[in-house]
């Protein structure tokens, strides 16, 4: 049965905006004076909310404001947020490098934190004095150091560079080797930021792997933020995401991932629309009664992953079932760039029904088609009469949808690839001996 290893109460932390403290002796009095007399703090009931975007109105902004949610032993939580959010406060918080201004951490276990590059490292000392600097931070006794610190080296790669003052060393090499003390010093809890997006591509890859490692087959706990919605997909357990200081989302990481690409990317998602007939689209006694995409794994969710077979369906009303009637659907792109157009009229043999009812067209679209990213459709309902062809219901972005990476294997690469689509062929392999 999992524990709780950390739980956030209420937590709250509040800034002055230019300036350091309150910024000035009256007020540094007033809080004073309002706490021996055991007063709450004045400061706390005025703030603006963590908007960067917007004009600040007020002296005070709350970076983060009653944030609340408990973790797992051996669960890897992702962070997720536009820049501002407060994903990085947040982790300084439980990181106990600040305070909060109000609420509670409590936490069981050691803490390593890796929040910015460098951290904890003194430029005029080498690699080596770093490690046990670092690791001495954490908690560590010289002993347990000693025990670690080959495999430190060798992890992170910079072994020729161990007995060079790390001021000579490059932004990556410095998180190489800040990672490298953080996740071989056994924390029970291991905070990582935005800094692996320093490394280089084989970098993320053995970072993504031990992070994998420390917390499936170690047990310990990772808390993680990142941009890269692929490392967070394959790496957590579940999300949180930030909108301006709050928790705007906490559960799966599809679904959370899903939830931040519709909304902040300016995405807005319609996998689903639907009219009754008395106001649905209509001409020529045809009506457009609905329209859905959706993946056809997991009971049929709105959440689309890359490798899920997606299906698209368009359920029509005709006052004559007997009539040739097929839908032309164009696939867009963000940019509004047709990618590809498909059509019902090959697939679909016409009925010889001469009563009105409902008609149901569905194509299913195999997985490994899509890259991640924001898609939306096109539709033309059309009918052949005798070869003559007219164009009865238009709808221009009819549909829209988010499609999520899928959970990568370690050893692969972790970021985007380039383009809309990405489509997984066969491939045959023919050998000839002479």
């Amino acid at each position: 049965m999992s524990k709780t290893i950390l739980k956030a109460e209420n937590i709250s932390k509040q800034y002055r905006l230019g300036l350091v403290g309150t910024g000035s002796l009256m007020h540094d009095v007033n809080r004073w004076w309002h706490r021996i007399r055991g007063k709450e703090d004045p400061y706390l009931k005025v703030g603006a909310v963590n908007d960067r975007s917007a004009k600040a109105t007020d002296d005070y902004v709350w970076a983060l404001k009653d944030i609340n949610f408990e973790v797992q032993e051996g669960e890897v939580l992702g962070i997720i947020g536009k820049n501002g959010a407060g994903k990085s406060t947040l982790l300084k918080l439980l990181s106990r490098v600040t305070s909060p201004t109000t609420g509670v951490i409590k936490s069981r276990g050691r803490i390593a934190s890796l929040l910015e590059v460098g951290t904890g490292f003194h430029p005029e000392l080498t690699g080596r004095e770093n490690i046990y600097l670092n690791g001495a931070i954490l908690g560590m006794t010289k002993a347990e150091i000693d025990a670690k610190v080959d495999e430190i080296i060798e992890f992170s790669g910079c072994e020729m560079y161990i007995d060079t003052p790390t001021k000579r060393y490059s932004s990556g090499m410095t998180v190489r080797l800040g990672f490298a003390v953080a996740a071989h010093l056994e924390p029970d809890i291991l905070v990582v930021d935005e800094v692996l997006a320093v490394g280089d591509a084989e970098f993320q890859k053995k970072a993504i792997g031990k992070m994998q490692a420390i917390s499936s087959g170690e047990g310990r706990t990772v808390l993680f933020v990142s941009h890269n919605m692929a490392s967070v997909s394959s790496l957590c357990t579940r999300v949180l995401v930030l909108k301006n200081g709050q928790i705007n989302f906490s559960g799966p990481t599809d679904e959370g991932i899903t939830h931040y690409l519709k909304e902040y990317e300016g995405h807005v998602q319609k996998n689903f629309q639907k009219w009754d007939l008395a106001t649905a689209p209509e001409k020529d006694g045809i009506k457009l009664v609905s329209a859905n995409i959706f993946s056809r794994s997991e009971n049929e969710k709105d959440t689309i992953r890359m490798d899920d077979e997606i299906v698209l369906e368009y359920k029509l009303w005709a006052n004559n079932l007997s009539r040739n009637i097929f839908v032309n659907t164009q696939f867009l792109d963000d940019n509004d760039f047709i990618l590809f157009a498909t059509t019902s009229r090959e697939s679909v043999q016409n009925d010889n029904i001469g009563e009105e009812g409902f008609l149901t067209l569905k194509m299913l679209i195999p997985s490994n088609f899509f890259n991640e990213g924001n898609f939306s459709t096109n539709l033309v309902v059309v009918e052949d009469v005798d070869g003559k062809k007219s164009k009865l219901i238009t709808k221009q972005n009819l549909l829209s949808f988010i499609v999520t990476p899928k959970p990568i294997e370690l050893g692969e690469w972790m970021g985007k690839s380039k383009g809309p689509l990405r489509p997984s062929f066969k491939w045959e392999k023919e050998i000839n001996i002479n």
